[in-house]
């Protein structure tokens, strides 16, 4: 019966992802959206910053969204996801880390650590039982984090544009002497490919705390359902990391799917078509092992 379910909320979700998304549903249906769309919610916790989230209260597994660097929960992956599990009745959370969107905090000030105990603070507080954790970008390093701290409350992964350890590696990988100059610098400034977004700044402060949190060296243990969604086309991450990944987590059941076309958001209508499609899967067998 949950399969049925689930395969009939697929075909009207397909519908409307096949209009152009979200963005394009008709006239009734956006404003129907608008009066369910979840409130910003704040998390106070002591001695820490405010974090910003919206709540879809539901069924188990529930679905967490976490969002790439410098972005935030408002993206067109982290919408589509709330409107997909809203209609199957599915509990789902979206937030801001330390520092980003209506968080409070301040983003050059954060490190991963500090956004790996944002993500765990949502596991132990904010949602109740195992969740699905979907992961943008850096977000997929920290689903791995959160992982491997959380198992019990980890019921499966879903990486896009999974960027573990890309920090580090891509400054190890710079020549030794762009590396002298950037550490007597204090700071390593990174072009984004993006123009909008301008320039990335790293200090060696937060470059040293980020190797602390590598997860490629060696065997990740992690023992859930993962799957991993790349594009071919990624100029940011590229989609070898999420090869390495698989090849490292000791899940017995691991996919990676490489997207042709695929670029680094993921945003287009196919993407988050993808995506919606395959945590659909991942409910509907967690659902049935029960």
């Amino acid at each position: 019966m949950a399969a049925v379910a689930l395969r009939s909320c697929r075909r009207g979700l397909s519908q409307i992802l096949s209009n152009g998304g979200p963005a394009a549903l008709s006239s009734q249906r956006l404003e129907g959206a608008r009066r369910h769309k979840s409130t910003v919610q704040y998390a106070s916790r002591p001695d820490l910053p405010k974090l910003a989230y919206r709540r879809v209260k539901g069924k188990s597994p529930g679905v967490v969204f976490l969002p790439g660097y410098g972005s935030n929960m408002n993206g067109q992956k982290a919408e589509a996801l709330e409107e997909f599990c809203r209609s199957l009745g599915h509990s789902y959370l979206r937030f801001d880390y330390t520092g980003h969107g209506a968080s409070e905090g301040v983003l050059s000030e954060g490190t991963i650590g500090t956004w790996k105990k944002d993500v765990l603070y949502v596991l132990d507080e904010l949602v109740e039982g195992p969740q699905i954790m979907v992961g943008s970008s850096i977000g997929g390093w920290f689903m791995l984090l959160a992982a491997i701290a959380r198992p019990e409350k980890t019921a499966a992964l879903v990486g896009i544009s999974t960027a573990a350890d890309h920090i580090v590696t891509m400054y190890n990988s710079l020549p030794l002497e762009a590396r002298k100059e950037f550490e007597e610098k204090g700071e390593w400034t990174l072009p984004t490919k993006n123009p909008e977004e301008g320039l990335y700044n790293f200090s060696m402060d937060f470059l040293k705390e980020a190797e602390n949190h590598c997860v490629l060296q060696s065997p990740i243990p992690i023992t859930c359902p993962v799957r991993l969604i790349h594009g071919l086309k990624d100029e940011d991450v590229p989609w070898h990391i999420s090869m390495q990944v698989a090849e490292r987590i000791l899940s017995p059941d691991v996919d990676v799917i490489l997207r042709r076309h695929g670029q680094h958001r993921m945003s287009e209508r196919d993407d988050i078509k993808l995506m919606v499609y395959t945590i659909d899967d991942l409910i509907d067998k967690l659902t049935t092992m029960v």
